[in-house]
């Protein structure tokens, strides 16, 4: 009898617990979805200004990119909601378990592999082979997929041995720099967007969520420090690996391929654009996620061996996050890249080229915070720095960072300037904060770089540049190309000035409670004495 009421209790504690589950996500499936409105819905507004009063465009190209839009915005809900149930918590328990292990060489073995398979699921790496077309595309993915493996190596033995990041910094970019004096123009600046293309809304979550992971296993005051500044690491990785192919393939790349669209006639050639798109995301997803599904299977039964209720959160967060990025990628690449590269062209016609770098800034100002990976970026700033660093600052200082980077970038269009005029003392700049700021952040600015240029910079502000490239008559290989490369450097200033601030501000707290507190008495004593 007692073991019937004993089952009936715990039946009962079950449908409550299922219960609670489902309330909190319909609410945080809420909260995304607002998240998502914040993010979308301003650049919808800019977009449509431009279009009514000064840039015209097609009805048809608007109509397909707010269809776009709306995919978007539910793309990111689903997305940023199943990256928190099952990238971060994979990612850290890989990375635990890893640590645990205390097997150099299966570390070293495990980092190469996990960064290679992710950085050849990255939807966008596809895209970046395209774009240089004297190399294999085969060549250039396994490259670019090689360097990341190495780069994440690189970075977890920084964090095992509690490695200063600033020198690792100056002397792989010294490296980077010198390499880059040797190969033809036309690769600088694909090589560099490069670093910012492969660290994309799948590559970033499980990352940084790694480093989390093998932090855990030390109990030092850096450690959480250290979790940071592997994305930053891993985006170092693809540059160098662009440049050498760039030294050993000796033939010019050809022009960039336009990125002009013909307009549908009517709503259902509309539709079929979307239903024919659709098919090829669903299969570029499912190739994403499913070499770290099966690394994560492989890793729960062998290692991880999760219980029931949190091993069906993750495949539940992976569905989530399946759906996300589908409808993501396809509003994207389907609506916004078309409407991007006709409202560049357009307003590089007369007068308006004049507004070409103040609107990139605006759009930049926005834009940043459409990027799905800056959400798991910022919340996991907020969380390990205890509030010190809020979400908001950091959203703040992309924001101006990414804005200052669409300005740079259109100037670069209109003037035709190189690339290394801005990358040189950019980097140098960034670099030399990281040696007067706390390593947290340096480590935290450098994966903002790689956080900040993820799809929605390469596929709607890239093609804005590179519609007014062509319209101006430039070379998109060295004047448009070059842009996710420039997003990708300056959150490396700004995060490191918000660095600053912060410790210029402690000082001066600290200061301010050493001093006695006098009561009004004491006050007026004191002044009478004087």
């Amino acid at each position: 009898m007692l073991h019937y009421y004993h089952i009936k209790i715990e039946l009962r504690l079950e449908a409550i617990r299922v219960l609670r589950s489902r309330l909190q996500l319909r609410e945080k499936l809420k909260e995304k979805l607002v998240e998502a409105l914040q993010a979308v819905l301003p650049i919808v507004a800019i977009v449509l200004v431009l279009s009514f009063f000064i840039a015209p465009l097609s009805p048809s190209v608007l109509l397909c990119f707010l269809l776009g839009a709306v995919m978007i915005i539910f793309g990111m809900m689903f997305f940023t909601l199943g990256a928190e149930m099952s990238m971060t918590p994979m990612g850290e328990r890989v990375g635990s378990a890893m640590t645990k292990s205390r097997s150099l060489p299966k570390m070293i073995v495990i980092g190469f592999i996990l960064g290679f398979i992710i950085t050849i699921s990255e939807p966008d790496l596809q895209v970046l082979a395209t774009q240089v077309p004297s190399v294999p595309n085969l060549v250039l993915i396994l490259s670019v997929a090689a360097g990341v493996g190495a780069f994440l190596v690189i970075a977890l033995l920084r964090m095992l041995f509690s490695m200063a990041l600033p020198p690792l910094l100056v002397t792989l970019y010294a490296i980077v720099f010198v390499l880059a004096a040797f190969v033809p123009k036309d690769f600088l600046a694909v090589a560099f967007d490069s670093g910012g293309v492969t660290t994309g809304p799948m590559t970033v979550p499980f990352i940084m969520a790694l480093g989390v992971g093998v932090a855990s296993i030390r109990s030092d005051e850096n450690a959480k420090a250290d979790s940071f500044g592997l994305v930053g690491l891993c985006s170092i990785g693809p540059i160098l690996s662009v440049l050498l192919l760039g030294a050993i393939y000796k033939t010019q790349p050809a022009q960039g391929e336009s990125g002009a669209v013909s307009g549908v006639a009517t709503t259902v050639e509309l539709g079929k654009d979307y239903l024919h798109a659709l098919p090829e995301y669903l299969w570029e997803v499912t190739m994403a996620l499913l070499p770290i599904v099966v690394f994560f299977l492989i890793f729960q039964v062998i290692s991880l061996k999760l219980r029931k209720l949190p091993f069906m959160r993750i495949v539940i967060g992976i569905l989530y996050t399946y759906l996300g990025l589908v409808l993501f990628l396809t509003g994207v690449n389907v609506g916004f890249s078309p409407l991007g590269y006709a409202l560049g062209a357009a307003l590089a016609d007369g007068w308006k080229v004049y507004l070409l770098a103040p609107l990139a800034m605006l759009m930049g100002w926005f834009i940043i915070n459409a990027e799905p990976a800056v959400h798991t970026l910022n919340k996991q700033v907020e969380e390990l720095s205890a509030g010190a660093i809020s979400a908001k600052a950091m959203g703040m200082s992309l924001s101006i960072a990414v804005s200052a980077a669409g300005g740079l970038a259109m100037l670069r269009v209109i003037t035709g300037i190189s690339i290394m005029y801005f990358l040189v003392p950019g980097y140098l700049i960034a670099l030399a904060l990281s040696f007067f700021v706390p390593r947290t952040f340096t480590a935290i600015a450098f994966d903002s770089g790689g956080v900040a240029s993820g799809p929605l910079t390469a596929t709607f502000m890239l093609p804005f540049a590179t519609g007014a490239c062509e319209a101006l008559g430039g070379n998109v290989m060295t004047d448009a190309f070059g842009l996710v490369a420039l997003v990708a450097m300056m959150p490396l200033i700004t995060v490191q000035v918000m660095g600053a601030i912060y410790v210029v501000k402690s000082r001066h707290a600290s200061q301010e409670s050493q001093l006695p507190d006098f009561g009004d008495n004491e006050i007026i004593e004191l002044w009478e004495a004087c």
